[in-house]
């Protein structure tokens, strides 16, 4: 994990190991030299990082601009993870494959249709990173599209892996293969969108519950 070439020496860039390494050494370098307030504080920080990247699932929810599909699987999971109390095990986020809509609220169809279901959807989408790669455990795309473009940008086979189609976890709706998107659609697609959502995130929250 000393692979870092010169111009990638940024904090974001570094991988998870990477940046356990630098708060170690660093810890260790201080005590020698006999600062041991400076040594503490690498030490916490050192700590910190390990327990905030274990201790909890991140979830990445992932469709084509971050305004329709995604926002509302983050936020019925988001739901189903608070119903079950289980905030301390997970940690929810979407992002979209484009940039064209980032900064915006999402779609004010979905929002509208999501709000008849309880849910306040008040994400600002986002474009999916590099970064994300290795912040999030699981990215979970939305249809085929989002399967496809998720895996050309993924820095690695081990992060390809953790790519995931939530329609796989349909449970209730036997022979649909993608969530759709209904930006192009009506009410009816909407819904449709919302449905097959929520049944999907009820299986894959079941399912993440006994990943190891």
């Amino acid at each position: 994990f000393f692979d870092i070439q010169p111009e990638e020496l940024s904090w974001a860039r570094l991988r998870p190991m990477q940046r356990y390494v630098f708060f170690f050494i660093h810890a260790i370098i201080c005590a020698k030299v006999g600062d041991f307030f400076a040594a503490s504080l690498f030490c916490v920080t050192f700590a910190w990082l390990f327990m905030e990247k274990n201790m909890s699932k991140k979830i990445l929810f992932v469709c084509l601009g971050n305004i329709c599909r995604s926002p509302a699987a983050q936020g019925v999971m988001e739901r189903l993870i608070e119903e079950n109390g289980l905030q301390a095990l997970f940690s929810v986020d979407s992002a979209g494959i484009g940039s064209w809509h980032a900064g915006q609220l999402p779609d004010r169809r979905m929002r509208q249709h999501a709000q008849r279901r309880g849910l306040s959807l008040t994400h600002p989408a986002r474009q999916v990173r590099a970064i994300d790669f290795e912040r999030f455990d699981y990215i979970i795309g939305m249809d085929d599209e989002n399967i496809h473009d998720l895996r050309r940008l993924a820095p690695s086979q081990e992060a390809a892996g953790r790519i995931l189609c939530l329609a796989d976890f349909l449970r209730h709706h036997p022979g649909q293969t993608t969530v759709p998107d209904p930006y192009y659609g009506g009410p009816q697609d909407f819904e449709l969108a919302l449905d097959l959502i929520e049944d999907a995130c009820a299986t894959l929250l079941d399912w993440l519950l006994v990943q190891p």
